[in-house]
Protein backbone atom coordinates (compact mmCIF):
# COMPACT_ATOMS: atom_id res chain seq x y z
CA UNK A 1 0.00 0.00 0.00
CA UNK A 2 3.15 2.24 0.79
CA UNK A 3 4.56 1.84 -2.86
CA UNK A 4 0.94 2.28 -4.15
CA UNK A 5 0.67 5.60 -2.24
CA UNK A 6 4.19 6.82 -3.46
CA UNK A 7 3.76 5.89 -6.99
CA UNK A 8 0.41 8.03 -6.69
CA UNK A 9 2.38 10.58 -5.48
CA UNK A 10 4.90 10.29 -8.07
CA UNK A 11 1.81 11.00 -10.75
CA UNK A 12 0.43 13.68 -9.13
CA UNK A 13 3.84 15.73 -8.80
CA UNK A 14 4.39 15.15 -12.65
CA UNK A 15 0.30 17.25 -13.36
CA UNK A 16 0.46 20.63 -14.79
CA UNK A 17 0.84 23.55 -12.47
CA UNK A 18 -2.28 25.20 -11.67
CA UNK A 19 -0.32 28.65 -12.99
CA UNK A 20 0.49 26.46 -15.92
CA UNK A 21 -2.90 25.38 -16.59
CA UNK A 22 -3.77 28.77 -16.24
CA UNK A 23 -1.62 30.34 -18.56
CA UNK A 24 -2.42 27.97 -21.18
CA UNK A 25 -6.24 28.63 -20.75
CA UNK A 26 -5.66 32.26 -21.54
CA UNK A 27 -2.92 31.77 -24.43
CA UNK A 28 -3.99 33.88 -27.21
CA UNK A 29 -5.37 31.70 -30.58
CA UNK A 30 -3.27 31.62 -33.51
CA UNK A 31 -4.46 34.37 -36.22
CA UNK A 32 -6.30 33.08 -38.88
CA UNK A 33 -5.24 33.77 -42.54
CA UNK A 34 -6.06 36.62 -44.37
CA UNK A 35 -9.01 35.87 -46.93
CA UNK A 36 -7.81 36.57 -50.03
CA UNK A 37 -11.32 38.40 -51.56
CA UNK A 38 -10.43 40.60 -48.15
CA UNK A 39 -6.79 41.51 -48.74
CA UNK A 40 -8.08 43.18 -52.17
CA UNK A 41 -10.24 45.00 -50.87
CA UNK A 42 -7.42 46.11 -48.30
CA UNK A 43 -5.35 47.00 -50.84
CA UNK A 44 -8.36 49.13 -52.99
CA UNK A 45 -8.97 50.73 -49.88
CA UNK A 46 -5.46 51.39 -49.04
CA UNK A 47 -5.14 53.16 -52.48
CA UNK A 48 -8.12 55.05 -52.82
CA UNK A 49 -10.18 53.29 -55.21
CA UNK A 50 -14.28 54.13 -55.21
CA UNK A 51 -16.88 51.49 -53.38
CA UNK A 52 -18.21 50.49 -57.33
CA UNK A 53 -14.44 50.10 -58.48
CA UNK A 54 -13.97 47.45 -55.00
CA UNK A 55 -17.24 45.81 -56.02
CA UNK A 56 -16.07 45.75 -59.69
CA UNK A 57 -13.10 44.64 -59.27
CA UNK A 58 -13.83 42.08 -56.41
CA UNK A 59 -16.36 40.49 -58.56
CA UNK A 60 -14.34 39.70 -61.89
CA UNK A 61 -11.26 38.20 -59.07
CA UNK A 62 -13.79 35.74 -57.88
CA UNK A 63 -15.39 34.89 -61.37
CA UNK A 64 -12.20 34.26 -62.66
CA UNK A 65 -11.28 31.48 -59.73
CA UNK A 66 -14.60 30.18 -60.06
CA UNK A 67 -14.16 29.85 -64.02
CA UNK A 68 -10.67 27.74 -62.58
CA UNK A 69 -11.83 25.54 -60.29
CA UNK A 70 -11.41 27.54 -57.14
CA UNK A 71 -8.01 27.92 -57.96
CA UNK A 72 -5.60 30.16 -55.95
CA UNK A 73 -4.38 32.77 -58.04
CA UNK A 74 -1.16 32.26 -57.06
CA UNK A 75 -0.95 28.98 -58.51
CA UNK A 76 -2.05 30.71 -62.06
CA UNK A 77 -0.25 33.10 -64.25
CA UNK A 78 -0.89 34.76 -67.31
CA UNK A 79 -1.50 31.79 -69.76
CA UNK A 80 -5.01 31.25 -67.22
CA UNK A 81 -5.96 35.12 -67.03
CA UNK A 82 -5.56 34.94 -71.26
CA UNK A 83 -7.76 31.85 -71.43
CA UNK A 84 -11.01 33.76 -68.75
CA UNK A 85 -10.44 37.01 -71.36
CA UNK A 86 -10.89 34.33 -74.07
CA UNK A 87 -13.97 32.94 -72.57
CA UNK A 88 -15.42 36.27 -72.25
CA UNK A 89 -14.89 37.40 -75.32
CA UNK A 90 -16.05 34.35 -77.48
CA UNK A 91 -18.22 32.69 -75.00
CA UNK A 92 -19.80 35.30 -73.20
CA UNK A 93 -19.00 37.93 -75.80
CA UNK A 94 -18.70 40.67 -73.61
CA UNK A 95 -18.18 44.22 -74.94
CA UNK A 96 -14.95 45.45 -75.57
CA UNK A 97 -15.52 47.93 -71.98
CA UNK A 98 -16.42 44.84 -70.03
CA UNK A 99 -13.65 42.76 -70.91
CA UNK A 100 -11.08 45.72 -70.42
CA UNK A 101 -12.74 45.85 -67.09
CA UNK A 102 -11.97 42.19 -66.47
CA UNK A 103 -8.54 42.35 -67.26
CA UNK A 104 -7.72 45.61 -65.18
CA UNK A 105 -9.34 43.97 -62.20
CA UNK A 106 -6.91 40.87 -62.84
CA UNK A 107 -4.16 43.00 -63.73
CA UNK A 108 -4.83 44.84 -60.25
CA UNK A 109 -4.66 41.38 -58.65
CA UNK A 110 -1.37 39.98 -59.72
CA UNK A 111 0.63 43.13 -59.74
CA UNK A 112 -0.36 45.06 -56.32
CA UNK A 113 -2.14 41.99 -54.43
CA UNK A 114 -0.21 39.04 -55.37
CA UNK A 115 3.03 41.08 -56.40
CA UNK A 116 3.69 38.67 -58.93
CA UNK A 117 3.29 40.55 -62.42
CA UNK A 118 1.83 39.01 -65.23
CA UNK A 119 4.06 40.17 -68.30
CA UNK A 120 2.96 40.67 -72.06
CA UNK A 121 -0.17 38.98 -72.88
CA UNK A 122 -0.34 37.41 -76.84
CA UNK A 123 -3.10 35.15 -77.48
CA UNK A 124 -5.93 37.48 -75.85
CA UNK A 125 -9.04 37.51 -78.43
CA UNK A 126 -10.93 40.79 -77.93
CA UNK A 127 -14.00 41.72 -79.15
CA UNK A 128 -13.32 45.10 -81.95
CA UNK A 129 -14.62 47.97 -80.63
CA UNK A 130 -17.32 49.63 -82.58
CA UNK A 131 -17.63 53.35 -83.96
CA UNK A 132 -20.96 54.36 -82.97
CA UNK A 133 -21.58 58.31 -82.57
CA UNK A 134 -23.47 59.13 -79.53
CA UNK A 135 -26.84 60.05 -79.54
CA UNK A 136 -28.10 63.77 -79.60
CA UNK A 137 -31.53 65.19 -78.95
CA UNK A 138 -32.57 68.50 -80.36
CA UNK A 139 -33.37 70.87 -77.94
CA UNK A 140 -36.91 70.87 -78.55
CA UNK A 141 -37.05 66.68 -77.87
CA UNK A 142 -34.98 67.64 -74.27
CA UNK A 143 -38.18 70.21 -73.86
CA UNK A 144 -40.74 67.77 -74.25
CA UNK A 145 -38.88 65.71 -72.05
CA UNK A 146 -38.78 67.69 -69.44
CA UNK A 147 -42.18 69.03 -69.79
CA UNK A 148 -43.65 65.52 -69.17
CA UNK A 149 -41.03 65.56 -65.45
CA UNK A 150 -41.57 66.70 -62.36
CA UNK A 151 -40.33 67.45 -58.84
CA UNK A 152 -36.51 66.66 -58.29
CA UNK A 153 -36.22 64.53 -61.39
CA UNK A 154 -36.89 67.26 -63.47
CA UNK A 155 -34.65 69.45 -61.75
CA UNK A 156 -31.85 67.13 -62.56
CA UNK A 157 -32.42 66.26 -65.98
CA UNK A 158 -32.77 70.02 -66.18
CA UNK A 159 -29.02 70.61 -64.96
CA UNK A 160 -27.99 68.00 -66.96
CA UNK A 161 -28.90 69.50 -69.99
CA UNK A 162 -28.00 72.78 -68.74
CA UNK A 163 -24.64 72.29 -67.49
CA UNK A 164 -23.43 69.11 -69.25
CA UNK A 165 -22.43 67.07 -66.45
CA UNK A 166 -22.69 63.82 -65.78
CA UNK A 167 -25.05 62.16 -64.20
CA UNK A 168 -23.19 60.89 -60.81
CA UNK A 169 -21.37 64.35 -60.63
CA UNK A 170 -24.95 65.99 -60.34
CA UNK A 171 -26.12 63.61 -57.73
CA UNK A 172 -22.98 64.12 -55.85
CA UNK A 173 -22.93 67.47 -55.36
CA UNK A 174 -22.42 69.43 -52.18
CA UNK A 175 -24.32 72.76 -51.26
CA UNK A 176 -20.88 74.57 -51.06
CA UNK A 177 -20.19 73.78 -54.49
CA UNK A 178 -23.23 75.14 -55.96
CA UNK A 179 -22.61 79.18 -56.03
CA UNK A 180 -25.92 81.17 -57.03
CA UNK A 181 -23.80 84.70 -57.01
CA UNK A 182 -21.80 83.66 -59.78
CA UNK A 183 -24.01 81.25 -61.51
CA UNK A 184 -21.35 78.14 -61.39
CA UNK A 185 -21.12 74.68 -60.32
CA UNK A 186 -17.97 73.46 -59.12
CA UNK A 187 -18.01 69.57 -60.03
CA UNK A 188 -15.68 67.74 -57.64
CA UNK A 189 -13.38 64.58 -58.08
CA UNK A 190 -14.86 64.25 -61.73
CA UNK A 191 -13.73 61.66 -63.87
CA UNK A 192 -10.10 60.96 -63.20
CA UNK A 193 -10.38 63.23 -59.74
CA UNK A 194 -10.08 66.48 -61.52
CA UNK A 195 -12.01 69.81 -60.26
CA UNK A 196 -13.66 71.71 -63.23
CA UNK A 197 -16.34 74.88 -63.05
CA UNK A 198 -18.75 74.36 -65.09
CA UNK A 199 -21.77 77.34 -65.58
CA UNK A 200 -25.10 77.42 -63.38
CA UNK A 201 -28.07 78.48 -66.41
CA UNK A 202 -30.35 81.17 -65.34
CA UNK A 203 -33.03 79.58 -66.30
CA UNK A 204 -32.95 76.67 -63.42
CA UNK A 205 -31.83 78.95 -60.84
CA UNK A 206 -35.49 79.75 -58.87
CA UNK A 207 -36.39 76.46 -58.92
CA UNK A 208 -33.13 75.41 -57.04
CA UNK A 209 -33.30 77.92 -54.93
CA UNK A 210 -36.88 76.54 -53.90
CA UNK A 211 -35.57 73.12 -53.54
CA UNK A 212 -32.82 73.70 -51.48
CA UNK A 213 -34.88 75.70 -49.19
CA UNK A 214 -36.69 72.12 -48.99
CA UNK A 215 -33.83 70.23 -48.47
CA UNK A 216 -32.37 72.92 -45.65
CA UNK A 217 -35.95 71.60 -44.21
CA UNK A 218 -35.08 68.12 -43.89
CA UNK A 219 -31.45 68.95 -43.16
CA UNK A 220 -32.70 70.69 -39.40
CA UNK A 221 -35.20 67.92 -38.80
CA UNK A 222 -32.15 65.30 -39.51
CA UNK A 223 -30.41 67.36 -36.74
CA UNK A 224 -33.19 67.83 -34.27
CA UNK A 225 -33.39 63.87 -34.32
CA UNK A 226 -29.91 63.38 -33.82
CA UNK A 227 -28.77 62.79 -37.21
CA UNK A 228 -27.72 64.78 -40.32
CA UNK A 229 -24.67 63.64 -40.99
CA UNK A 230 -23.15 63.17 -44.51
CA UNK A 231 -20.05 61.38 -45.71
CA UNK A 232 -17.11 63.21 -46.01
CA UNK A 233 -14.28 62.43 -48.31
CA UNK A 234 -10.67 61.10 -47.09
CA UNK A 235 -9.42 61.99 -43.51
CA UNK A 236 -11.95 65.15 -43.30
CA UNK A 237 -14.13 63.56 -40.72
CA UNK A 238 -11.69 62.49 -38.34
CA UNK A 239 -9.98 66.25 -38.73
CA UNK A 240 -13.02 68.01 -38.65
CA UNK A 241 -15.20 66.20 -36.58
CA UNK A 242 -18.50 68.44 -36.93
CA UNK A 243 -18.26 68.92 -40.59
CA UNK A 244 -20.44 66.04 -41.53
CA UNK A 245 -23.86 68.49 -39.62
CA UNK A 246 -23.06 71.39 -41.88
CA UNK A 247 -25.23 72.45 -43.88
CA UNK A 248 -22.32 73.01 -46.72
CA UNK A 249 -21.54 69.71 -46.90
CA UNK A 250 -25.05 68.31 -47.28
CA UNK A 251 -26.07 66.96 -50.21
CA UNK A 252 -27.87 68.94 -53.00
CA UNK A 253 -29.82 66.30 -53.95
CA UNK A 254 -30.08 63.66 -50.60
CA UNK A 255 -32.02 60.60 -50.66
CA UNK A 256 -35.60 60.09 -49.09
CA UNK A 257 -34.22 57.75 -46.11
CA UNK A 258 -31.53 57.54 -43.94
CA UNK A 259 -28.83 54.40 -45.40
CA UNK A 260 -25.91 51.98 -43.82
CA UNK A 261 -22.31 52.96 -44.64
CA UNK A 262 -21.34 49.26 -46.20
CA UNK A 263 -17.72 50.07 -45.16
CA UNK A 264 -18.42 52.10 -41.76
CA UNK A 265 -21.77 50.67 -40.65
CA UNK A 266 -22.74 54.57 -40.00
CA UNK A 267 -25.88 55.17 -40.50
CA UNK A 268 -26.47 58.50 -42.72
CA UNK A 269 -28.30 60.26 -45.06
CA UNK A 270 -26.66 59.71 -48.88
CA UNK A 271 -27.53 61.14 -51.89
CA UNK A 272 -29.99 60.57 -54.43
CA UNK A 273 -29.54 56.90 -56.03
CA UNK A 274 -29.09 56.97 -59.92
CA UNK A 275 -31.23 54.27 -60.60
CA UNK A 276 -34.36 56.30 -59.52
CA UNK A 277 -33.09 59.17 -61.94
CA UNK A 278 -31.92 56.74 -64.76
CA UNK A 279 -35.77 55.23 -64.68
CA UNK A 280 -37.81 58.79 -64.76
CA UNK A 281 -36.04 60.10 -68.21
CA UNK A 282 -36.33 56.31 -69.51
CA UNK A 283 -40.34 56.59 -69.10
CA UNK A 284 -40.30 60.51 -69.48
CA UNK A 285 -38.45 59.73 -73.20
CA UNK A 286 -41.32 57.55 -73.45
CA UNK A 287 -44.25 59.93 -72.66
CA UNK A 288 -42.60 62.16 -74.56
CA UNK A 289 -42.92 59.81 -77.73
CA UNK A 290 -39.46 60.15 -78.91
CA UNK A 291 -38.41 57.21 -81.05
CA UNK A 292 -34.72 57.25 -79.65
CA UNK A 293 -32.77 55.36 -76.54
CA UNK A 294 -32.48 58.08 -75.05
CA UNK A 295 -30.70 58.27 -71.50
CA UNK A 296 -29.06 60.65 -68.92
CA UNK A 297 -25.80 60.91 -70.72
CA UNK A 298 -28.04 61.37 -73.81
CA UNK A 299 -28.67 65.14 -72.30
CA UNK A 300 -25.00 65.71 -71.54
CA UNK A 301 -24.05 65.43 -75.74
CA UNK A 302 -26.79 67.59 -76.36
CA UNK A 303 -25.77 70.11 -74.17
CA UNK A 304 -21.98 69.34 -75.52
CA UNK A 305 -24.21 70.00 -79.53
CA UNK A 306 -26.14 73.17 -78.42
CA UNK A 307 -22.46 74.98 -77.28
CA UNK A 308 -21.01 74.01 -80.33
CA UNK A 309 -23.76 74.99 -82.53
CA UNK A 310 -24.01 78.47 -80.79
CA UNK A 311 -20.46 78.98 -81.80
CA UNK A 312 -18.61 78.49 -78.61
CA UNK A 313 -15.19 76.53 -79.35
CA UNK A 314 -14.18 73.30 -78.98
CA UNK A 315 -11.48 74.04 -76.56
CA UNK A 316 -14.55 75.55 -74.12
CA UNK A 317 -16.47 72.97 -74.46
CA UNK A 318 -13.89 70.10 -73.58
CA UNK A 319 -13.18 72.41 -70.26
CA UNK A 320 -16.54 72.35 -69.74
CA UNK A 321 -17.05 69.08 -70.11
CA UNK A 322 -14.38 67.82 -67.88
CA UNK A 323 -11.82 66.19 -71.20
CA UNK A 324 -8.46 66.33 -71.19
CA UNK A 325 -7.07 68.52 -73.70
CA UNK A 326 -5.74 66.63 -77.13
CA UNK A 327 -3.27 67.61 -79.87
CA UNK A 328 -4.99 68.99 -82.39
CA UNK A 329 -4.30 66.79 -85.65
CA UNK A 330 -4.82 67.48 -89.45
CA UNK A 331 -8.27 65.13 -89.26
CA UNK A 332 -9.06 67.70 -86.38
CA UNK A 333 -8.69 70.68 -87.96
CA UNK A 334 -10.28 69.66 -90.83
CA UNK A 335 -13.49 68.70 -88.83
CA UNK A 336 -13.57 71.87 -87.26
CA UNK A 337 -13.41 73.73 -90.29
CA UNK A 338 -16.44 72.23 -91.37
CA UNK A 339 -18.14 73.06 -88.14
CA UNK A 340 -16.71 76.33 -88.43
CA UNK A 341 -18.05 76.80 -92.40
CA UNK A 342 -21.19 75.40 -91.56
CA UNK A 343 -22.11 77.78 -88.29
CA UNK A 344 -20.91 80.76 -90.61
CA UNK A 345 -23.86 79.78 -93.35
CA UNK A 346 -26.29 79.29 -90.67
CA UNK A 347 -26.95 75.76 -91.33
CA UNK A 348 -28.21 72.92 -89.06
CA UNK A 349 -24.93 71.18 -87.33
CA UNK A 350 -25.10 68.01 -85.23
CA UNK A 351 -22.06 67.96 -82.64
CA UNK A 352 -20.94 65.51 -80.68
CA UNK A 353 -17.86 65.15 -78.43
CA UNK A 354 -16.00 62.54 -77.12
CA UNK A 355 -13.54 61.18 -74.99
CA UNK A 356 -11.08 61.26 -77.88
CA UNK A 357 -11.41 64.27 -79.68
CA UNK A 358 -14.64 66.39 -81.47
CA UNK A 359 -16.16 65.10 -84.39
CA UNK A 360 -18.70 66.86 -86.25
CA UNK A 361 -20.94 66.60 -89.44
CA UNK A 362 -23.05 69.38 -90.88
CA UNK A 363 -25.95 68.87 -93.37
CA UNK A 364 -28.15 71.61 -95.16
Amino acid sequence: MQKRSRHFSGVRSATIDPSQRQEKQFREPAPQPRKLLDHVRDVLRVNHYSVRTEEAYVGWIRRFILYHNKKHPQEMGALEVELYLTHLAVGEKVSPSTQKQALNALVFLYHRVLQKPLGQFRDISRPKKPQRRPLVLSKNEVERILRVMSGTHQLIATLLFGTGMRLLECLRLRVKDVDLALNQIVVRDGKGWKDRVTMLPQRIKPDLEKHLARVREIHLRDVASGSGRVYLPDALERKFPRANREWAWQYVFPAATLSTDPRTGQCRRHHLHENSVQKAVHKAVRLAGIAKPASCHTLRHSFATELLSAGYDIRTVQELLGHSPREITQAHAKVLLRLRLALAKGLSVLCWVDEGFASASATA
